[in-house]
């Protein structure tokens, strides 16, 4: 995964609300490295497309109709 990386001073240097927005904006994960070796991924998360409306109908009583007992 590509991305930029920023040491934990780096990070001071700048807003950590522009930092956040860019990732959600573009998409680009920003990894932070910290003192002692360990990172920190962030990640924006995809924005979905609408599922599309889909023509048609359920008929009435159909949830009733599935469940019945079978009495035959």
């Amino acid at each position: 995964m590509a991305g930029r990386t920023l040491s934990l001073e780096e990070l001071r240097n700048q807003p950590l609300d522009l930092l956040l927005e860019e990732v959600a904006e573009g998409g680009e994960p920003v990894t932070i490295r910290l003192p002692g070796g360990q990172e920190i991924l962030i990640i924006g998360k995809p924005r979905l497309k609408p599922l599309p409306l889909l023509e048609g109908s359920v008929p009435m009583g159909w949830k009733d109709a599935f469940y019945a007992p079978d009495l035959g």
